[in-house]
């Protein structure tokens, strides 16, 4: 039993130690501080805080600095506060527990003024550097695109025109081939009846 004990114990340490060399020490305000000049809204803006990360407020002794609920926070009570305000010049918070967080400054005047900070702390704990995906290798295989051409086919259709020729009687056919035959042999037969008589006159005079 004591070893399971001192197993535990162990494995606690080890884990504690981790988390707190991987965490992240925060100054709020950088180089500025913890200051009514300091937009600490805009220096808590890109920032990931997540659980074991520390927040260091430095200030001067015309500021102090204390952890609030979120309706002490918005009315700027000092009074009612979670963690005592520190004036010392120099103070931590560590980001225990996931969730929101809210400091003021314990001068009532400053915190209207905007001297008051609120973070999100993220319940997954601090972790080391993740590792980069592998680039793709040169040679690798490659996708082809194939893009399918469609090709349209255009009939041109050509009217056909028909012609109805109709044949009309031309004027220079002579008007015999038009008469028949038996109109056209009676003056050949009256010649020769008129010839005859002629002669027999003739031969009578004679």
């Amino acid at each position: 039993m004591a070893n399971i004990v001192y197993l535990l114990l162990t494995l606690l340490t080890i884990t504690t130690f981790a988390t707190r060399c991987l965490a992240t020490t925060y100054t709020v305000g950088d180089s500025m501080g913890w200051d009514i000049s300091t937009d600490v809204d805009s220096w808590a803006k890109d920032k990931h805080f997540v659980v074991g990360d520390v927040l260091l407020f430095q200030f001067s002794s015309s500021h102090s600095v204390a952890e609030v609920n979120r309706d002490s926070y918005q009315g700027c009570n000092t009074t009612n506060v979670l963690q005592p305000s520190s004036s010392n010049g120099s103070t931590t918070f560590a980001l225990t527990k996931p969730g929101d967080r809210y400091f003021v400054c314990g001068n009532r005047l400053h915190c209207y003024a905007g001297m008051k900070l609120h973070v999100v702390v993220d319940g997954k704990a601090a972790e080391g550097p993740v590792a980069a995906a592998p680039e793709p290798q040169a040679g690798g295989d490659s996708t082809t695109t194939t893009t399918a051409t469609t090709t349209t086919a255009t009939t041109t259709t050509t009217p056909t025109t028909t012609t109805t020729t109709t044949n009309t009687p031309s004027k220079n056919k002579k008007p015999s081939s038009l008469v028949p035959n038996s109109v056209v042999s009676v003056p050949t037969g009256l010649k020769s009846f008129v010839f005859v008589g002629f002669t027999c006159i003739l031969s009578w005079i004679i």
